[in-house]
């Protein structure tokens, strides 16, 4: 074991340094990608994923969770290994640092720390090891919860001091610790512990080292003096207990980090970040973020009033939010949380009103939400291949949707551009742009959720949904009304439609800095283009949103498309981007996007929900970080790569190519759920470089079509299929949509 954890720390010394450096067309038909990209750079089928994904765009103040599944206690990391511990969460005034206890551990002497890098141990281990450097030592802080039975839930820090020569060097520990109450100390067994006195005494953490007089001055306590070499380091080790347990309760475990670390270890490889018979085999760049980013998800997710709830973070998104919850909901599918799903789902439309909305942590003005609801009921029922539920639930809908035309009523006889369009009533856009207005993003949502509910209730032969189906044509013509008339003339020469009205206020702002920018708020409609294919792939209004985009990427990503609208990124609305330019087939596009969007996570796998473009004075964060509709979008956007479902058709391969190829690693998933039944698809290499396909697909209803493309990358080529019956047509292979079972070659040029 000795040698195992000598070797894992030679490993992190030697990665630290990397972990801190940091055209074609598809089956929708649109122009090519040369034409819609304005000859930007897209395609980058010459190199690997290494040398693509190195997080050159990580943000700079970062945490990490290093909690278990479904942990009431969100412990976390930051930066430079500070332990940051119990943030009130949603709904309370605390800001992104507004934690009860925060913990920095350091030496005396007047050299400030150097950043050197941190890492965890494996994508689906947390434990987060962080390096300080000083001129003549380093400082390596191992960060780890542990739940021992007998002693509860703790939070644990291990710091080693070693000197950065053969000679040996002498230093004081120290802590620099912020908490509510007045800070104490006393001795505890060999060694310490510091108590906070509030209503009563609380146990800060434990050590076993003792403190050395002075104790505490100040916010800083040291302890006592020793001699590190670099066989021998010198070793603090502290435990803050996350259960209210005594200083006594927590004393054993003082004498055995080692042991301590490997039970947690152990937990965590014993863990599985999938359920039931799914199975993914991704190129090991990007395995490492989907492994990642479902312990992210469960590391966030907590029982609430008997509710299980997909958070979307554990500090100020601690709770439970419609729109993020409607892609964690399928990202939780997609990883074989079919259960887990299920009860997400209630816990969702456990909040509808008397009166039919459904309301969560968006607010009230947050029309959207009822419509998310509509749409999340029907991709859950269509995924679970299940449709029990939904028809349980049609007078929920049905109060649902009359709520949504109560809404569009009311507008109607105000005297706002909505009302004058025929749209839902003035709402909150989110996104960077607040305040209750004329706004089309709450209006664009519910068209996506109607659209998919009248759709299943059609299929399901549903009798009641009359009504409805008058409501959605009158809204979504007051749409394509209001769009003719409010699409906009961008510098660049191209129109788009704003998520505001021009005649709002908004726009007429004295000074322009305090003006949106044109790409705020665009969120709601790259959903209402995909997943919600609410238009048409030609739609002007879709390829006014693609240049839009386009225009507005920097750090490889769209910019200033959120509440940082100077020098800011909203991070996984790359997410949302990527997925239209996938689905409107602009592959280099999506893939230069999804990629850029990893870059901007840390070397732990997570992202802040919005940073400061590099070398910037004009932005700041917002957001929680680990943020994990973020850690949804990449999990979606992987199984989409592979397996895109466009309406009736499925669409395979059509985001992979060249990079993910480049190394030889196979390429596999396994009983992913579609709205056509489980999908299986393989890919290997094969000799030369060529590639065999496998697919199968589980009992369900046939798609119109599916479709694979003729070329993947530069010099792959599609050349037959056994199984199946194939034709071509343009640049796409359609396969035999009856069949449920085929293999496929495609062979590299010579």
């Amino acid at each position: 074991m000795k040698n195992e954890q000598e070797s894992s720390r030679r490993r992190f010394l030697s990665d630290v340094g990397m972990a801190i450096a940091a055209t074609q067309a598809g089956e929708v038909g649109r122009a090519s990608e040369q034409e819609a990209g304005g000859g930007r750079p897209g395609q980058a089928h010459s190199e690997d994923l290494a040398s693509t994904i190195d997080f050159r765009y990580a943000p700079l103040r970062q945490q990490t969770a290093i909690c278990f599944p479904d942990d009431v206690h969100k412990s976390l990391v930051g930066e430079i290994g500070d332990l940051r511990l119990g943030h009130p969460g949603a709904g309370t005034s605390a800001g992104i640092d507004g934690f009860r206890t925060v913990a920095e551990f350091s030496l005396l002497g007047m050299e400030k720390d150097g950043r050197a890098g941190q890492r965890i141990e494996a994508p689906g281990v947390p434990i987060v090891r962080t390096r300080l450097d000083r001129a003549g030592a380093t400082i390596e802080i191992t960060s780890f919860a542990s739940r021992e039975p007998g002693e509860g839930r703790v939070d644990n820090v291990l710091v080693e001091i070693r000197p950065r020569s053969a000679r040996q060097v002498e230093a004081i520990p120290a802590v620099w610790l912020q908490t509510s109450g007045q800070i104490g100390t006393r001795p505890a067994g060999a060694g310490s512990a510091v108590i906070a006195q509030e209503e009563a005494e609380r146990v800060v953490f434990v050590s076993g080292t003792p403190l050395s007089p002075p104790a505490q001055q100040g916010e800083v306590l040291t302890f006592r003096h020793g001699a590190a070499t670099a066989e021998k380091p010198l070793q603090l080790f502290l435990r803050f207990p996350a259960e209210g347990q005594s200083a006594e309760a927590l004393q054993a475990g003082l004498a055995g980090p080692q042991k301590l670390i490997e039970n947690a270890r152990t937990f965590w490889k014993q863990w599985k970040p999938f359920g039931g018979d799914i199975g993914w085999r991704l190129p090991s760049r990007y395995e490492a973020f989907l492994v990642a980013c479902a312990r992210n998800i469960q590391q966030a997710r907590e029982v609430k009033n008997g509710h299980l709830t997909f958070q979307v973070g554990p500090t100020v998104y601690r709770g439970l939010w419609v729109v993020d919850g409607n892609f964690i909901l399928e990202a939780a599918r997609y990883l074989g949380y079919d259960r887990e799903a299920q009860q997400g789902l209630e816990t969702t439309w456990a909040r509808q009103e008397a009166e039919g909305g459904v309301f969560a942590s968006g607010g009230r003005e947050h029309w959207k939400d009822t419509g998310i609801a509509l749409f999340s009921l029907v991709r859950q029922a269509e995924l679970a291949q299940d449709y029990g539920y939904f028809k349980e639930m049609q007078p929920n809908v049905l109060r649902a949707i009359g709520f949504l035309r109560s809404l569009r009523d009311r507008a109607k006889a105000g005297g706002s551009p909505n009302g004058r369009y025929g749209l839902l009533a003035p709402g909150f856009a989110d996104g960077g742009v607040g305040g209750v207005r004329s706004e089309f993003t709450n209006t664009l949502w519910v068209l996506a959720g109607l659209k998919a509910t009248l759709a299943t209730a059609a299929q399901l032969k549903l009798a009641g949904f009359e009504e409805a189906r008058v409501f959605h044509a009158e809204l979504r013509d007051a749409l394509v009304s209001a769009a003719r008339q409010e699409m906009t003339r961008h510098p660049a020469g191209f129109a788009y439609l704003p998520m505001v009205a021009k005649e709002d206020s908004i726009w007429s702002e004295a000074d322009p800095w305090d003006r949106p920018r044109p790409q705020a708020a665009q969120w709601a409609l790259s959903h209402a283009i995909y997943p919600g294919q609410v238009f048409e792939p030609g739609d002007p209004v879709v390829q006014g949103h693609i240049r839009l985009m386009q225009e507005s990427t920097r750090e490889d990503v769209p910019a200033e498309t959120g509440w940082l609208w100077h020098d800011g990124l909203w991070n996984y609305n790359a997410g949302f981007v990527a997925e239209v330019y996938l689905w409107a087939g602009l592959t280099g596009w999506a893939r230069r996007t999804f990629h850029g969007f990893l870059n901007h996570a840390t070397p732990t796998y997570c992202w802040r929900e919005e940073q400061p473009i590099k070398n910037t004075f004009l932005s700041s964060y917002v957001g929680d970080m680990p943020h994990n509709w973020a850690s949804a979008e990449c999990i979606r956007y992987l199984r989409h790569m592979l397996v895109l479902e466009d309406g009736a058709s499925l669409r395979l391969l059509a985001g992979i190519g060249g990079p993910e190829f480049s190394a030889g690693e196979p390429v596999e998933i396994q009983d992913s759920p579609t709205r056509f039944g489980r999908v299986g698809l393989s890919i290997e290499a094969a000799k030369g470089g060529d590639l065999h396909v496998k697919f199968k697909r589980a009992a369900g209803s046939a798609p119109s079509r599916v479709v694979l493309p003729a070329r993947i990358g530069r010099d792959l080529q599609f050349k037959a299929a056994q199984g199946a019956a194939t034709r071509v047509e343009s640049d796409r292979i359609l396969v035999d949509a009856e069949a449920r079972a085929w293999e496929a070659d495609f062979v590299r040029a010579r």
